[in-house]
């Protein structure tokens, strides 16, 4: 008879229990959320976005800190447009290293490779498969839903100074644009610099434009 009162006891706190947590999420069912960043406005340089609190590195990826030593990474505004509507996106696998400078993105367009180099040194630890599966996402929201992965940076302090300083960000995608209209005359002016966006696919009405060998160029890769 005792055995039975305890098993009874024991159902009823079963019961109990499913009742009040049957509407509550299992921890393995949640579905992951990637952190938030807070992107600032920023403002637009020769008519590409360029927002405050995100670092550039000089091949046209930037970075923004989404918690301490993990930073999320990505191509900027100026890199988006010019690679226009890519085919494919290649990103390195979670637990790869990275060093700063290395070719770690790749970019596929009719038949061409352009690979992008990393702006930082650590391990990835996340990738963006959003964009992996629409690449159009990192052409319409670089900084947001079109982030590339996110790294592991052990030394942020060391590897941040290899970066564009905040003075200087203004006159180098300045210079940039410059050298791109110099290099296709037909793009000059296509561009508002008070705030008009780039045309989603800069090169595509150039006629005889060669896509590989002028983003390889801008990302420090070259034609692959």
């Amino acid at each position: 008879m005792t055995v039975i009162l305890i098993l009874a006891t024991f159902l009823v706190f079963i019961a109990l229990d499913y009742v009040l947590n049957r509407h509550r999420a299992h921890p393995a069912l949640l579905v992951k959320q990637e952190p938030a960043l807070n992107m600032l406005p920023g403002e637009f340089i020769e008519g590409f976005l360029t927002p405050r609190n995100v670092s550039y590195h000089a091949g046209h990826t930037w970075l923004a800190r989404e918690r301490k030593n993990v930073v999320r990474v990505g191509a900027d505004d100026f890199a988006a447009a010019l690679a226009g509507k890519v085919e494919k996106i290649e990103l390195p696998k979670p637990g790869q290293w990275l060093r700063q400078g290395q070719r770690a993105i790749a970019f596929l367009r009719g038949g061409e490779r352009v690979e992008m180099v990393s702006p930082t040194e650590g391990e990835v630890v996340d990738v963006n498969a959003e964009v992996l599966a629409n690449p159009a996402l990192m052409r319409q929201d670089p900084y947001g839903e079109g982030w590339l992965m996110s790294i592991l940076v052990p030394d942020e302090e060391n590897t941040s100074r290899n970066l564009l300083p905040k003075g200087l960000v203004r006159q180098w995608m300045s210079n940039a644009a410059a050298k791109l209209y110099a290099m296709q005359p037909q793009l000059a002016g296509t561009v508002s610099p008070d705030g008009g966006r780039p045309a989603d696919d800069l090169l595509a009405a150039v006629p005889g434009a060669k896509w590989g060998e002028t983003v390889g160029e801008f990302f420090l890769t070259g034609r692959i």
